[in-house]
């Protein structure tokens, strides 16, 4: 049950990332008091697909700014799409200007 309700706080906070913002799984584990539980994050942006209300997932990455979840989106390009789609310019599998799209959820709440 408590790691239900972990995704639920994950899921939560991801829908609050603004368009065309971008964080990383660390960042989301740290604003919810779990330092260090950024894998767990992972794990929840895994199962996010099955989330109602519908979770960005796109917007949230690991630590480089590196797209290392696209394969959980079912086509290898859709990751990147829905980035681009929100202005976010991406190469190489890494979003470009990562620190000045960067959401902190610390510096929010």
């Amino acid at each position: 049950m408590e790691e239900l309700n972990f995704y639920e706080s994950v899921y939560a906070l991801v829908r609050q990332i603004p368009e065309g913002r971008v964080t990383s799984y660390g960042a989301i584990a740290r604003a919810l008091g779990r330092d260090g539980a950024a894998r767990m994050v992972g794990y929840a942006m895994g199962n996010a697909g099955k989330a109602d209300p519908p979770v960005p997932a796109h917007r949230v990455l690991n630590s480089k700014g590196q797209l290392s979840a696209k394969a959980a989106f079912g086509h290898p390009t859709l990751m990147q799409q829905l980035l681009e789609n929100e202005g976010i310019s991406v190469e190489n599998d890494r979003v470009v200007n990562f620190k000045t799209v960067y959401w902190d959820p610390l510096e929010e709440l």
